[in-house]
């Protein structure tokens, strides 16, 4: 959090401050008016509640038995987020991402001071209800003021609880919102709401995500999250209801407390969803956090228009990847010694089908990075720091890479020079055929990256080259398919000599 800086403004109160504190907020809730929303239209209903700068890996020690049971009962997919270039791990990028489904390169925000903002272009979910289902009723409460003056999450709420954790300190404001929100889900007709916390952030930079206090405040905001859980449970129209509760952060902490660069704890996010449709005990490998937004969504039963141009997809729809199949095979380092040695996060063995050529390769190199190779954020990721590896935020779960700088870290000789291939689609008797995935592309000095496509077995014809940077973008190539052709595949070449790398994700044919 904070206005003007990477890290949120830390408000470090003593025992006796903090709970007048609590004292004085609780005091001040008797006399707040709880607001009265219009009357809820749907029984699909929807409760997203954001908890700040929280560490999903810290949750397993904590007393927290409502996030672990929404664990039990739904899906849980874990993932990381950007670094700069693209945005620093702070809140405004974050709560960004989660509220308009869109990552930094399209919402703007880059750090706490929201400066190029494009909710214009990228409305929070809220403003999106209000444009194409105005008769929703909806709620938010946040106590990090920037989510409402900055227009990050309010707007197009039909009524909001916005306090000033910054000045007062958040122990008492989130217990107000938790109290508030309890009591609209309990005794009114509310059909979407977000519900913020930020207390979990200011103890992480405090005391550390590795501290005792951090799993404590865990446990705080586990307990708001289970009197949510069961107001929603005691309303009298439950029964005929269809309620889903999403809960997400928005960036991690180190250990020892703060978060806004490109470490892998302060990059952790989650996604924990329940609802109709999502299914109980999943832990998939595909979750991104800009997936919120789509299952919200989803679960109103609203058809996303592409004009929107969102990032995400709804947190029960797996993707048809062939790279994701992988990751049950995934095996850990053997020459990355920045890799913890438990992270499964790497594989030549290519999916069914495919087939990487390696017979112009060069020799030695780093293991892990010899040739095409298939890998998972986490594991990539971690490679080396600060490279943009960290800005691969449109792959998801396991991705195909071609990494010569990482390959050229250990002694070789020739040159990086691999080709991954599809396997045959059929194309008989159709006219064109379209090649859809996602890439990522750092270009420097002599290195080639090219697609190219065979047609029944014939030599492959280059049809696209990459010549500079393509930041983790989806890209579409449509062909003719020539007469008589019954068959394609597609090659992707990548050459190289201690440059850097090429990411491709996503790979889907199709034809007409």
């Amino acid at each position: 959090m904070t206005s003007h800086l990477s890290r949120r403004t830390v408000l470090t109160t003593t025992a006796a401050t903090a709970a007048t504190l609590a004292l004085g907020t609780a005091g001040a809730s008797q006399t707040h008016a709880v607001p009265t929303l219009p009357a809820g239209t749907s029984k699909d209903k929807v409760l997203v509640i954001g908890m700040d700068g929280l560490r999903h890996d810290r949750i397993d020690a904590a007393n927290a038995p409502h996030l672990k049971a929404m664990m039990s009962e739904g899906t849980y997919g874990t993932s990381l987020l950007y670094a700069n270039p693209m945005a620093a791990t702070s809140s405004g990028p974050g709560w960004s991402t989660v509220s308009t489904g869109v990552w930094p390169d399209k919402h703007g925000v880059k750090d706490n001071t929201f400066a190029g903002r494009k909710y214009d272009r990228y409305p929070g979910f809220l403003a999106r209800l209000a444009q194409v289902r105005p008769e929703l009723s909806t709620y938010a409460a946040v106590d990090w003021k920037p989510l409402d003056t900055q227009g990050t999450v309010t707007p197009g709420a039909d009524a909001k609880l916005v306090l000033d954790g910054d000045a007062d300190g958040y122990t008492g404001h989130d217990a107000t919102i938790a109290g508030e929100a309890e009591a609209i889900i309990r005794d009114q007709n509310p059909d979407v709401l977000f519900v913020y916390f930020g207390q979990s952030d200011i103890v992480g930079h405090n005391q550390g995500a590795g501290s005792q206090a951090y799993l404590d405040q865990i446990a705080v905001q586990d307990a708001y999250l289970g009197r949510l859980r069961a107001a929603i449970k005691a309303r009298p129209t439950y029964a005929s209801e269809r309620w889903t509760v999403l809960v997400a952060t928005d960036h991690g902490h180190l250990d020892a407390g703060g978060h806004g660069g490109s470490s892998i704890e302060e990059r952790r996010t989650f996604v924990l969803a329940t609802g109709p449709g999502i299914a109980a005990g999943a832990r998939p490998v595909d979750t991104r956090l800009v997936d919120v937004v789509p299952t919200v969504f989803k679960q109103l039963g609203i058809t996303v228009d592409p004009a929107w141009g969102l990032d995400g997809k709804p947190v029960q729809e797996r993707s048809t990847d062939p790279f994701d199949a992988l990751q049950p095979s995934l095996t850990g380092r053997v020459d990355e010694t920045g890799v913890p040695a438990g992270v499964l996060g790497f594989t030549h063995t290519p999916p069914s089908g495919w087939s990487v050529i390696n017979n112009a390769m060069g020799t030695g190199g780093v293991t892990e990075w010899r040739g095409w190779a298939f890998a998972t954020d986490e594991f990539w990721s971690r490679t080396q720091r600060d490279q943009w590896r960290e800005l691969n935020v449109r792959a998801r779960g396991v991705f195909a890479v071609a990494d010569s700088d990482e390959w050229a870290d250990k002694n070789f000789s020739g040159t990086y020079d691999s080709t991954l291939v599809t396997p045959a689609y059929d194309v008989t008797g159709k006219t064109r055929v379209r090649l859809d995935f996602t890439t990522f592309y750092r270009q420097e000095g002599s290195q080639t990256a090219q697609v190219l496509v065979s047609f029944n077995g014939s030599a492959p014809t280059v049809v696209k080259s990459y010549t500079s940077d393509v930041v983790s973008q989806p890209q579409s190539l449509t062909l003719d398919v020539p007469a008589g052709a019954a068959g394609v595949h597609f090659r992707f070449r990548y050459t190289g000599s201690n440059n850097w790398y090429w990411v491709i994700d996503g790979v889907r044919i199709s034809h007409s």
